[in-house]
C-alpha cells in the first residue's frame, strides 16, 4: 500500500492527477504541468514534499558523527545555517545527497530523500556505534512544504510576524507562521527564490489552505511532481535514482565541490583513488539541436559510438528547448561537443552544454 502525506485528500480535492513516486501516493500535476513550472519561475508555487525523509541527531558527539558520514567538512558551519552534502559508501558511491540543518553544535537535522530514508537512518545508527549520540527518524511525524518563486516572500509574510529578510540563502530560523512553530529555510530545489518549511503533521491543513488562501492574488499555484522535476533539471540540480546512486560517486557527478579531502570521511580513500587515477566518466548536460526528447536510460552517442547513457531529460518550459542530463566517457564532456541520442532507433543530434541550463 503507498504511503499518503497528511495533505493527500486535499490534493485529491483539488483534482491532482496522483501517481506512485517512491512508495508514496504523490501528484504529478494539478492543472498543467507547464503551467505549474511557469507560476514558480514568474509568481509562486507550493509543492508538498513531505514524503522526504528528515532525521534528527542530537548530542555531544552529534558534529563528529556528521563529519564521519558526510563528505563535506561542516566544521565552519555556523548555527541556523544549510547545507549540501553526500553520503558515500566506502567505495565512494553515494548512498544519498542530503541538506544539514544546523541548530547548533549539539543539534542537526539531516534531510533526505524519500525513497533513500529508512536506509540513511540505519546508516547513520550503524556509524554511531560507541557516540554520545542520539538519532531518531521523524519523518512521519513531519510535513514539509515548499514555496517557490519571485512572490514567496511576500506571500508568506503575510502570515508571519518574523521578518523574513532576516533569513538568508540557505539559512533558516525557527519562527512562527499563522501562529504554528516551525523551522523554515530559506532554501529549495527549483533555482528560484523561495522557502522549505517543516512543522508538525497535525497542521498541515491548517498552512496548506492558509497559503494557497493568502497567495492567491500572487498568482500562486499548488504544483505537482512534474512541475518539480523541469524546474530542478533546468537548474542542473540531480535527482537521485536517476542522475546519482550508489554506482556513481560525487566526483563523477557534479558534486566535486561538495567532497572536503582535507577532512577524514567514510569514501575518502576511494574517492582520493579515483581522483588520482582520473576519472572514466563524467555527468554533464545537453540540449537537443534536433526533434525530440532524450529520456532516462537513452543511449548517448559519439561519431556512431556508443559513449553514455542519459540519466534525465525534458522539454524545458523556461528556455523553449528540449534538454537533459547524463554520464558520458571523460574525454568526450566538453561543452559544445556534438552528440547523438539514441531516440527509438534512430541517432538525433544534440550538444553538451555548461550546467545549470537556467540561472535566476
Amino acid at each position: 500500500m503507498l504511503k499518503k502525506t497528511s495533505l493527500n485528500e486535499n490534493h485529491r480535492r483539488l483534482g491532482a492527477r496522483m501517481v506512485d513516486f517512491g512508495g508514496w501516493d504523490m501528484p504529478v500535476i494539478y492543472t498543467n504541468q507547464i503551467q505549474e513550472h511557469h507560476a514558480v519561475r514568474k509568481q509562486a508555487g507550493l509543492f508538498d514534499v513531505s514524503h522526504m525523509g528528515e532525521i534528527m541527531v542530537t548530542g555531544k558527539d552529534a558534529f563528529a558523527l556528521l563529519q564521519k558520514i558526510a563528505s563535506r567538512d561542516i566544521s565552519l558551519m555556523k548555527s541556523n545555517r544549510v547545507t549540501l552534502g553526500v553520503l558515500c559508501n566506502e567505495q565512494g558511491g553515494i548512498i544519498d545527497d542530503l541538506t544539514i540543518y544546523k541548530y547548533h553544535d549539539e543539534k542537526y537535522l539531516m534531510v533526505v530523500n524519500a525513497g533513500t530514508a529508512s536506509g540513511d537512518y540505519e546508516w547513520t545508527k550503524k556509524h554511531a556505534v560507541n557516540m554520545n549520540v542520539q538519532i531518531d527518524n521523524i519523518s512521519d511525524k513531519i510535513t514539509k512544504l515548499d514555496l517557490q518563486g519571485p512572490a514567496a516572500e511576500n506571500i508568506l509574510q503575510k502570515i508571519t510576524r518574523d521578518d523574513l529578510k532576516a533569513i538568508k540563502r540557505y539559512a533558516f530560523a525557527e519562527i512562527k507562521v499563522d501562529n504554528v512553530p516551525m523551522t523554515v529555510s530559506r532554501s529549495g530545489y527549483t533555482g528560484e527564490d523561495g522557502f522549505e518549511l517543516y512543522f508538525p503533521n497535525e497542521q498541515a491543513v491548517q498552512i496548506w489552505e492558509k497559503i494557497l488562501s493568502v497567495g492567491k492574488e500572487y498568482g500562486l499555484l499548488p504544483c505537482g511532481l512534474g512541475a518539480r522535476d523541469t524546474l530542478r533539471t533546468e537548474c542542473g540540480m540531480m535527482l537521485y535514482g536517476h542522475d546519482i546512486d550508489i554506482n556513481h560517486t560525487p566526483l563523477e557527478a557534479v558534486y566535486g565541490w561538495a567532497v572536503s579531502f582535507n577532512k577524514e570521511f567514510i569514501g575518502k580513500a576511494a574517492l582520493e583513488k579515483q581522483k588520482k587515477e582520473g576519472l572514466t566518466r563524467k555527468l554533464i548536460g545537453f540540449e537537443m539541436i534536433e526533434r525530440g526528447i532524450a529520456r532516462d536510460k537513452y543511449l548517448i552517442f559519439y561519431n556512431g559510438q556508443e559513449v553514455g547513457i542519459v540519466t534525465s531529460g525534458v522539454p524545458s518550459p523556461t528556455l523553449g528547448k528540449n534538454i537533459g542530463l547524463g554520464y558520458i566517457k571523460y574525454d568526450r564532456r566538453a561543452p559544445d561537443t556534438e552528440i547523438q541520442i539514441q531516440i527509438r532507433n534512430k541517432l538525433v543530434k544534440a550538444k553538451i552544454v555548461k550546467l545549470p541550463f537556467y540561472k535566476k
